[in-house]
């Protein structure tokens, strides 16, 4: 566990900021992005969670970026107002936009349709698309198909696999 040195809240190893304050709890000397950009060559045009490779800062252009905090990494995700975050299968008819597979998704209980992250005009909102192991945020475990409001440092978990919401706000003001 990880003790935040502003607010003395508990959060769990790996975060980045603190979910109460926001306060930065990891920090780096210095500070660069480095995202490769590719496409699945089984499905030509759709995005993966391996697309976001390496990137550690948020880039201005994306409004929400997800920490994984399993293993620190970073995902952008970009300028859309909507995003279904889930796992691929064989025979899956309908995909999530990112694709949480190369992050034991299976395992972990994450759905082939977990969730979609919303961006409004005055907020960011999640969706459990009626998973089969849930989706917590903050611990509180979420009514399927209502909406909740996000916050930039909430934990969201698809299953077990734990996920810090970064919410750009300067990006959310320049792309209404």
């Amino acid at each position: 566990m990880i003790t935040c040195p502003k607010c003395k809240s508990n959060e769990i190893d790996g975060v980045v900021f603190c979910s109460n304050c926001g306060t930065q709890l990891a920090f780096s000397d210095t500070v660069s992005t480095n995202q490769t950009i590719t496409t699945d060559t089984k499905m030509p045009g759709r995005k993966t969670a391996e697309t976001f490779k390496n990137a550690i800062s948020m880039d201005l252009n994306n409004w929400i970026s997800l920490h994984m905090v399993e293993n620190g990494q970073i995902l952008p995700l970009g300028q859309q107002d909507e995003f279904t975050l889930g796992r691929v299968s064989e025979g899956q008819s309908i995909m999530p936009d990112i694709d949480l597979t190369p992050y034991d998704a299976y395992a972990n209980g994450v759905s082939r349709l977990h969730l979609v992250l919303k961006r409004g005009t005055d907020q960011a909102t999640v969706v459990d698309l009626g998973s089969s192991n849930g989706t917590y945020l903050n611990s509180q475990r979420l009514e399927p198909n209502a909406e909740y409001a996000l916050t930039y440092g909430d934990i969201l978990s698809l299953g077990n696999l734990k996920i810090q919401i970064l919410i750009n706000m300067q990006a959310k003001q320049r792309y209404p």
